[in-house]
């Protein structure tokens, strides 16, 4: 059951689904995981109330951030353990950009980047927009993008529209997403479902993973 379901009404549904919307994308053959700004300035520095974060960093998506962390780790456990490419993004450090107590552009502890492993400064939503993003791509033969990260309705919609528009298959990882907001972040994840992507649960995403490492 769709985590829309309660939000969007039928009779919506139905008009998407007559305009020829809501079909499936399919997976590919190689498939690249894209981690989007899971850096401080958007989860905080630890767990708590989003009202208490946004206190220290103003972007900060609260508890939804760290209860998708978690998730993230695991699929990028998986897709190591599968040698497919990983590619981070953050923003560029600035002067307003919070320090203390963790700089804000840092991505989390619990997703350290390892050496070889891409990371990409960005100052836009799209993480393709003013990045080598698409070269990397191209280099590496990946037909498929594993969305996760934030915000749902900002920089991950950004990433897999622009990914949708270059040709590649978009995955956005349910349990791997997160914003400031459940509302923006449901209708977000129902408008890519039905237009630019596939909105799958983390359990079939570790799946495909598993089935590719297989073959190797």
């Amino acid at each position: 059951m769709p985590s829309w379901e309660s939000l969007i009404p039928d009779h919506e549904i139905e008009v998407y689904r007559r305009a020829g919307y809501l079909r499936r994308v399919g997976l590919g053959a190689r498939p690249g995981l894209l981690i989007i700004d899971v850096e401080y300035n958007f989860t905080g520095d630890v767990r708590e109330p989003i009202l208490d974060s946004i206190a220290k960093y103003p972007n900060s998506c609260g508890e939804m951030a760290w209860e998708a962390i978690p998730h993230i780790a695991t699929l990028l456990e998986r897709a190591r353990e599968a040698g497919i490419p990983v590619i981070y993004t953050h923003g560029f450090e600035r002067a307003e950009t919070v320090r203390t107590p963790r700089l804000g552009t840092a991505i989390v502890d619990e997703l350290a980047p390892r050496p070889g492993e891409l990371v990409l400064e960005k100052e836009a939503p799209s993480a393709f927009f003013g990045t080598h993003l698409l070269s990397v791509l191209i280099r590496q033969q990946v037909d498929t993008i594993i969305h996760t990260g934030c915000t749902t309705s900002g920089c991950v919609r950004a990433s897999v529209i622009d990914g949708f528009s270059y040709g590649f298959k978009n995955i956005i990882v349910e349990e791997c997403v997160f914003d400031r907001a459940l509302t923006p972040h449901l209708v977000n994840l129902f408008d890519m479902d039905a237009k630019y992507g596939d909105v799958l649960p983390l359990r079939e995403v570790m799946s495909y993973l598993e089935s590719l490492q297989k073959l190797q």
